[in-house]
């Protein structure tokens, strides 16, 4: 497959991007910073790890290693064929291998949309030791089962099931050269200055790779396909979370946050009104502020 990288940072940003073996496949991996704390950041649906670049160089100005990767199927990260390859324990795998090649004895773990929905998967089965987790715009899966009950949030999650056709969304989202992965990210946003052409250029130019748009949804397929997001006992989280909600979610209720301090006992939530779902992206300067604020120097 192409190993071009799927973006190129500027020199004066601090990051780099890396090639890095774990759990079988070769990850593109963006990374800046030192140290012996990891700060593994987790991209969404249809994301990159450059959905990070705002939060990279903060996060290694406090003194974080941190490292952002494509997940599987993303980018020029490896794109095994089989819709099984992408259930939950292999995501979370993926994680905990990352974190091994690493080399770090401390670990935060921050995550977004779908790299969140593995966060707390990863962290319910503790896959590996965490100090803190970060997560943003996704609930808490016990938290999501319960209001996949309610019409409000299941009419929201029309796209899921729209996904588990074979062959059609490749198609819808595919045309013009994944044209609508731009629409898809401008739509929903807030802030619409921020999400450009040229800002969203990588996205789409990702997505329109051979393959890409059916890993992409194989993680929708994978999730009701296979019992994974079911096993996760009683749901409990025992390290510090910090949760960052945009409230002008189209996709994601807002009911979805009420209950998960009963499973995290240690829960910190802020709420940004004038952010969409693609929070970190639509207020990167407050996200940053939020960062600096709970997680600790190092």
């Amino acid at each position: 497959m192409n190993r071009e990288p799927s973006w190129n940072p500027a020199p004066e940003s601090g990051i780099a991007i890396e090639w890095i073996e774990a759990n079988g496949l070769t990850f593109e991996v963006a990374t800046a910073g030192e140290g012996d704390h990891l700060a593994i950041c987790l991209h969404g649906f249809p994301e990159l790890h450059y959905s990070w670049r705002h939060q990279m160089p903060a996060l290694a100005e406090m003194g974080y290693r941190v490292w952002a990767p494509n997940m599987r199927g993303y980018g020029a990260t490896d794109r095994p064929a089989a819709k099984k390859d992408y259930r939950l324990r292999n995501l979370a795998a993926d994680v905990g291998a990352l974190i091994d090649a690493s080399g770090a004895t401390q670990v935060t773990l921050i995550a977004h949309d779908w790299g969140a929905v593995v966060a707390w998967y990863f962290a319910i089965l503790k896959v590996r030791p965490l100090e803190r987790l970060v997560i943003l715009n996704v609930p808490h899966p016990n938290c999501a089962r319960r209001e996949l009950k309610h019409m409000r949030q299941l009419k929201k999650s029309w796209y899921i099931f729209f996904f588990q056709l074979p062959w059609l969304p490749e198609k819808f989202l595919g045309r013009d050269n994944a044209a609508a992965i731009s629409r898809v990210f401008r739509d929903s946003a807030v802030n619409k200055g921020l999400f450009t052409s040229d800002e969203l250029e990588p996205y789409r130019r990702a997505a329109a790779q051979p393959g890409a748009l059916t890993a992409m949804f194989n993680y929708y397929r994978a999730l009701l396909q296979t019992p994974d997001a079911r096993d996760t006992g009683d749901g409990i989280v025992d390290v510090p979370t910090l949760v960052l909600w945009g409230e002008q979610d189209v996709a994601l209720d807002i009911h979805l946050l009420d209950g998960t301090d009963a499973y995290v006992s240690d829960l910190t939530v802020r709420r940004f009104p004038d952010a969409s779902h693609w929070v970190q992206q639509d207020v990167p300067d407050k996200v940053n502020a939020a960062l600096r604020e709970w997680l600790p120097k190092v």
